[in-house]
Formats: C-alpha cells, structure tokens, sequence
C-alpha cells in the first residue's frame, strides 16, 4: 500500500445526518407561522446547489436571508451536532482519533457547528476550513465572512488548493461542491457519500459512490484493510421478520433486504444467490441443495426457536454458522398452553360455538377447574420448565419426562417413564423439539395409555404426532379436548389453504402455530438474534451457534483479525500458523474448537497484512470459509 493519504471530509449530510441551515430553520422557525413555507425554499436551495444547479454562495446568501437566525440558535444546534454523527461515522470515530491519517474537514457550513464535531473527531482547528458568521450588536446574524473563498462559488477547490497538500488526496462530500473539488484538481479521487442523501449529478461525478464510510476507508486501505465492508453485504429477511431486526442490522451498517412469505427450494436457490446473511422462521426450508448454490452465504439465522428447518451438517459442510433464539418466545407458548388449558377445561370452544349458533347451554356439566389437576409435561426445556412453574402456582400437581437430565423446579417430578406419566396425567402436553429422531412419537399407542376423558396440548411440532391417531381418539371420546398448534403440513402464506383431519372436532381447539407469535416474543427473537449475527459478522463469536463450534474472543483491539473455518482434520491449524509466520505475521491472540465435522479457528495479527498473505491462508488445505475484521 502507498502512502496514506490526506482524508478530505465534507460536513453536512456526511459527518453529521443534517444540513445545517435546514436544522437551523427548524430551530429558528418554531412557531413561526410560515415556517412549513420557509423551511421548503430552503431545502429546494440546498437541493439546487448541492445538485450543481445554481452557485453555493448565492445560495447560502439566499437561505441565510431567509432565517431570523440569532446566535442562541447557531448555539442550541452546535450544543446538538456531536449527538447528530451519522451511523458509519460512529462506527468509525477510531479512526479520526487515532490521528494515523491527516483530516481536513471542508465544508460551507460554519464554524460555532462544526468546532464541537472537529473536537469530538480529533480533527485540529487549523484543519476545519468552513464559514464563519457574522453578527450585529444584537447577536443576529446578518451574513458570512466575504473574505473567506468558501463563502464563494468554487470556494472548495481555492481552499484546498491554499494547504498545499502532498501526497494522495481524498474528497468526500454529498453536494456539487465537493464534486468540483476533484473536477479542479484539488484531490486525486472523490467519493459521493450516500448514507444520507444520493444526489444522481454528484454520484455521476464520482470516482465511486459510498453508501458508508466503511467503504470509503475499505477502498483506501484506511481501516478494515481486506475486510469486507459492511454496506456491501447483503441480507436478506424473509417471512415477515419483526422491523426490530431490519432496524438493528441497519443501524449497524448492513444492507437489508425483507420478503413478507416463505420461499419454495427452487425459489431460495435464486433469492440467496450473492446475499451473505438470509433470515428465516419456520417455513422456509434451507436444504443442501439450496446451501450448495448459495455463492456468497456466509450464516442462516432462524427467528425461532427450532432450526429442524435448516440442514445444520450441510450448513456446516459450507461453513456456514446458523444462529436462533431458543429462549426469546418462551413466555409468550406458556401463557398460550396455560390458555388453552383453561378453555379446554371449561368446555369454551363448544359453548362459544353454540352461542353463535343461537343456543344457550349454562350448564356446569364436564366443565372443571385446573386447581387440583395433575398435568404432565413431555418435555422438559425451556419452554417445559417454565410451563411447569406458572402451572404450579395455578395449583396444578406436575410430573415430566425428558430423554435428558433436567432439574425439577419446584414440586414438580420427574417420571422415568413416558407412559407412567400418560397414565396419571388429567392434561398433557408436549414441548419437544423438532429432530427426525421425534417423527411420530406420539401415535394411537400414546394416546391409548392416556386416562379417559383427559386433555391434549401440542404446541411443539407438527411431526411428533400422528394427527390422525388424535382424531381417533377425539372420536372416541377417550381425549375429552385437544389444542394443536403445529402440524405435519403448514401452508407456506397466509393466503394458501390449511387443510387437517382434526378439523369439525368437537372441544378441538386449533391454532396456526401461534404459540410465539406475540408482539413481545417477536420483537425479543428479533433482537436476540440480530444480536448473534452481529456478534458473528463484527467479531467472529459463534456462541450460541447450533452447528458450528463455539468461539469467542473480546473485541478486536489494536490487531487484525483472521477466522478460518475448516473441515476437522488433522494438520489445519499447524499449516494455518506456518503460513502465517511466513507472512511474518505475529499471533496476539487464538482460539481454536472443533465439532466432529468442523474447525473453526480466530486469531489475532499485530499489524498490516499484504493482500497476498490471504490468498495462502485461504489455500491451506481443509478450508471451508475465510474471513477478515479489522
């Protein structure tokens, strides 16, 4: 890499998220009567010449005639401007601090606004180039500097032109007038800046456009060095994913695409073509064959609790991390099953149906209370256990059965075998999870070893039970009420068909498998596992990853990062290590883990690297996924 060079920023729309005259015409037409009208002829003169179409000084001198402006005003917003960075400038304030690069801020705006930012950023006043304002006895302000070229047409390209810069010099600005800088002569590439407003004539005129300053010092070789920046990778969020998720990602310089419904296998296939992260719930299928042609895919993250959806071994074959939020909906399918419980115990689907009908049936007859109730539970996880405690409180007596060791909250016991507690149970409930191994646990076997005239929940998994074998024993009347919130068949949209033997059942309750589908749940997945993608694409974390093994280190401090995942094979790691003291690469930090498929290896490099090195490490053999932080 050459000399680094001379950073060139522009203020408004590319430091800050605000143009400052518009800010400050909120500020000094506040409750002024035509302010709607005043602050519209301002925007459309901050539109015409940062587009080029008419002068930057005649138009500052327009705007500024415009405003009742005062030195409280200019005040109140430069007490606002250090709060007001825009995102990618937040995420990057190590690098003005560092004071590695020269950063000159240039800007047409003025100098009691932009100071506090220049402070907070490290930048030296002799490197703020801007307007200064000029005030009467009374504090208003009555114009700019004239002596000061930019409060001028072309007043950006003399002022650079006046430090007599060495070296590479670099612009980056939204407006015309940063265009003209390079169009002059005075820098040798500029950027259109477009995280917060795209200009069509400035990006036209650009050496290339950034839609963040992550790619601006990505392509400077600044920060970041070979990594990927963030903007550039795709997301794509299907099935109507919480705006929680869309909204943190974002925020963290990602591009986000979202799709309301699930998509088929063929339809996948072509959607995650070139897309890094695809977000899905439970109806999307991400199988080996969809995983084998997906280019760019780099981690899958269920916004749900099961992942029986994905092809964990192939994902990780791909070396591909898959996240989910096993815990973020828990409460939300308690409170449903303790729901369905009541209702079904009380006869209420029946007697609200002949309500609607006209009928009037007020009678106690095989309607009961849950208090004094035995309820058996099959499965005792996280959503089990939970369930287990609120129906305590309830007075319910508790018995479980899970394949695993679980600690038994409260009174509640555990049965070492499933038809001891089928046997006992006035209610049961299922909350397993979604392996092949658990297809059609429950069938006519089950349900024939239950007591007569007891309740059946499954807000698990469609596939654990035969919906058949329950229709039966509905029919029969040996389960006096069932409530099902999952099943064999799903449709893929709201708008296709559901079709299901245990519809016309009478106490049947059906539900399209809502039992986390709350506001609170969804927006608690949302976040949680935005989270987990988050840790895993800034800092390399794979906790909580169900398939890849677990891997964490604090955050990247003053060194680079390298993440290797690999086939687990004997040699990886040593051959990792040769090719990277061969680049004269010294380790500040590594941490290795392996599963039976895969390893997956983070370290830590004390300095710059060639872009050459990357290519022998991404050669070591075994290698699944290469990635560079920082």
């Amino acid at each position: 890499m050459s000399a680094r060079p001379t950073m060139i920023f522009d203020f408004d729309s590319t430091l800050v998220d605000f143009e400052t005259l518009e800010a400050l015409a909120d500020i000094a037409l506040a409750g002024a009567p035509d302010a709607e009208a005043t602050r519209a002829r301002i925007a459309a003169l901050t539109d015409q010449a940062m587009g080029g179409e008419i002068g930057f000084g005649e138009a500052l001198r327009q705007r500024l005639a415009l405003l009742p402006l005062t030195r409280d005003h200019v005040a109140t917003l430069a007490a606002q401007a250090p709060d007001r960075l825009t995102a990618s400038v937040r995420r990057n304030l190590g690098f003005f601090q560092t004071g590695a690069v020269e950063v000159v801020i240039l800007s047409g705006g003025f100098r009691e606004v932009i100071a506090p930012v220049a402070q907070a950023l490290g930048v030296p006043a002799d490197r703020v180039l801007c307007n200064d304002l000029v005030y009467d006895d009374d504090g208003r302000v009555t114009g700019v500097d004239g002596a000061n070229p930019l409060s001028h047409a072309e007043g950006k390209p003399r002022a650079i032109h006046g430090l007599n810069l060495t070296g590479r010099v670099v612009m980056v600005g939204d407006g015309w007038n940063d265009a003209e800088v390079k169009l002059a002569g005075a820098a040798d590439a500029f950027y259109a800046f477009t995280e917060v407003v795209r200009r069509a004539p400035v990006v036209e005129a650009a050496d290339a456009e950034a839609a963040s300053l992550d790619e601006v010092l990505h392509a400077e070789g600044l920060a970041g060095r070979w990594s990927f920046p963030r903007s550039r990778m795709r997301m794509l969020l299907l099935e109507n994913i919480h705006p929680a998720a869309v909204e943190r990602l974002e925020e963290a310089g990602y591009t986000v695409e979202t799709m309301k419904g699930a998509l088929d296998e063929d339809d996948l296939i072509e959607a995650v073509r070139g897309v890094h992260v695809l977000g899905i719930r439970s109806k999307t299928t991400v199988s080996r064959r969809v995983l084998e042609q997906a280019d760019k895919l780099m981690a899958v993250a269920a916004f749900c609790i099961g992942t029986n959806q994905i092809d964990l071994d192939a994902a990780a074959d791909h070396g591909v991390a898959v996240f989910n939020a096993p815990y973020s909906n828990t409460r939300s399918v308690v409170e449903l099953a303790i729901g369905l419980m009541i209702v079904l115990m009380r006869d209420v689907p029946d007697k609200s149906a002949a309500m609607h009908l006209g009928k009037w049936n007020k009678s106690a007859t095989g309607s009961r209370e849950l208090r004094g109730k035995t309820l058996g539970i099959v499965g005792y996880g996280a959503i089990g256990s939970q369930l287990s405690v609120l129906a305590e409180n309830l007075g319910m007596r508790v018995l479980f059965y899970d394949l695993s060791e679980r600690l038994a909250l409260g009174n509640a016991r555990r049965m070492r075998a499933l038809d001891a507690l089928l046997a006992e149970s006035d209610v049961v409930t299922l909350h397993v999870d979604g392996r092949a191994e658990n297809k059609a646990i429950f069938g006519a076997a089950q349900f024939g070893r239950m007591k007569e005239g007891a309740l059946f929940l499954n807000l698990s998994r469609g596939h654990v039970v035969d919906v058949g074998a329950l229709a039966q024993a509905m029919g029969s009347g040996r389960i006096a009420g069932a409530a099902v919130d999952v099943f064999p068949e799903e449709p893929r949209t709201n708008a296709d068909p559901f079709e299901s033997p245990l519809q016309g059942l009478r106490n049947m309750i059906l539900t399209p498998h809502i039992g986390g589908s709350t506001e609170e749940a969804q927006e608690a997945i949302a976040e949680f596992a935005a989270e987990r993608l988050l840790g895993y694409l800034n800092r390399g974390d794979t906790t909580f990853s169900v398939n890849l093994p677990n891997v964490q280190l604090a955050e990247v401090s003053g060194a680079h990062r390298l993440l290797h995942i690999h086939r687990n094979q004997p040699g990886v790691l040593a051959e990792l290590n040769q090719a990277l003291a061969a680049a004269g690469l010294n380790i500040l930090g590594q941490h290795l883990k392996t599963s039976e498929r895969v390893g997956y290896v983070i370290t830590d490099v004390d300095r710059d690297y060639d872009r050459e090195a990357l290519g022998v490490l991404k050669a070591v053999p075994g290698t699944l996924k290469f990635r560079t932080l920082h």
